[in-house]
């Protein structure tokens, strides 16, 4: 029997909807197709798959892919980030990193992740 899964309902509301947030981010950077974008789609998607499945390395490399993303986002648009289509971009990555480094995400991952 495969334990495996790719949503975990029973983890903390912050993380379960972290999980959601991390596989829609990742395939909207894949279907930018930028290569740094892609290796952001990677990370986001491997970080969602961890953190379903309570792995330590998870957590990590979606905090990265998350942060990275805001980053990548910030730069290309600079100033421009406060126009229309870009603000809402900017709200759901810092939702994101948001609720990736609340409080209860961090302590849960803390106990439980491996």
């Amino acid at each position: 029997m495969n334990d495996r899964k790719f949503v975990n309902q029973f983890q903390p509301q912050t993380l379960y909807i972290a999980t959601i947030l991390l596989y829609i981010s990742a395939v909207y950077a894949l279907i930018w197709f930028h290569p740094i974008l892609l290796v952001v789609a990677v990370l986001l998607g491997a970080g969602g798959y961890g953190i379903a499945n309570e792995l330590r390395w998870g957590y990590t490399v979606a905090v990265t892919g998350a942060v990275l993303q805001v980053v990548f986002l910030l730069l290309a648009w600079g100033t421009d980030i406060l126009g229309f289509p870009q603000i809402i971009s900017l709200l759901f990555d810092g939702a994101l990193v948001a609720l990736l480094l609340h409080p209860q995400s961090r302590e849960y991952q803390r106990i439980w992740f491996k």
